[in-house]
């Protein structure tokens, strides 16, 4: 199932956006279709939720790594909220899975974090705007009247070695979405700085990675912010 899943994705992927080719940077995507303890969510656990579950269309998905998938969403969030992180992931598998976790929900707004895993695995930042763009080429494709937020790369203090290239990478989709109608970007990362410039250690769980509840009261402000200005 695994084997004919991987195929046909491809295959549609080539179709739907001929500029996209798989690099030998990107980790193979077939790690994220089958949890191997069942701790995880890996996109077999998604598929099997949504064969027993219905969900309206023009909800609100959040989409990304561990950051999303720790995000208590329903929480923060009112109305039709889905949630499809998967802790690891790089933007190149979501853009792969992009049929079973994106399109098919056919949402209003996609709030997407990623960027976090794919600096740290060495890509360039360049190469993280290459995916995105490709991302909202499929959005844009596939969903129809479908805006993107993107929630730029947080510094964390596991990861600071890496932030100049982070901060690289979130400038460029900043300002890709300037030039963007459908595509905007909330900037989370600035107030995750303190005064010593530093990422805020407040704002992390213990391995210095995630956020813990300080750090998604922040995001959720942001981005509730957001949402209250386009109804204005």
């Amino acid at each position: 199932m695994v084997k004919a899943l991987i195929v046909m994705r491809s295959v549609a992927l080539f179709f739907s956006c001929c500029s996209f080719v798989f690099s030998q940077s990107d980790p193979d995507p077939q790690r994220y279709f089958h949890s191997k303890t069942g701790k995880e969510l890996f996109i077999e656990q998604f598929i099997e939720w949504d064969n027993k579950n219905t969900f309206a269309k023009n909800g609100l998905l959040f989409i990304g790594s561990s950051s999303i998938r720790l995000w208590p969403t329903n929480k923060y969030f009112s109305g039709n909220i889905i949630n499809r992180g998967f802790g690891g992931s790089h933007l190149s598998d979501i853009i792969f899975y992009f049929d079973e976790i994106v399109s098919k929900y056919q949402p209003r707004m996609i709030f997407i974090y990623a960027g976090d895993n794919d600096i740290a695995d060495k890509k360039s930042p360049m190469m993280l705007l290459d995916d995105f763009k490709i991302f909202a080429d499929l959005v844009n494709k596939k969903i129809d009247e479908c805006l993107i937020v993107f929630i730029p790369i947080k510094p964390s203090p596991s990861r600071w070695r890496f932030w100049e290239k982070m901060k690289k990478a979130n400038s460029f989709i900043r300002d890709y979405a300037k030039n963007n109608e459908k595509v905007f970007y909330i900037d989370t990362a600035t107030s995750m700085i303190g005064k010593n410039g530093k990422p805020k250690s407040d704002l992390f769980v213990k391995d210095s990675l995630h956020l813990n509840s300080n750090g998604y009261d922040l995001w959720s402000s942001k981005v509730n912010s957001f949402l209250d200005s386009l109804t204005r």
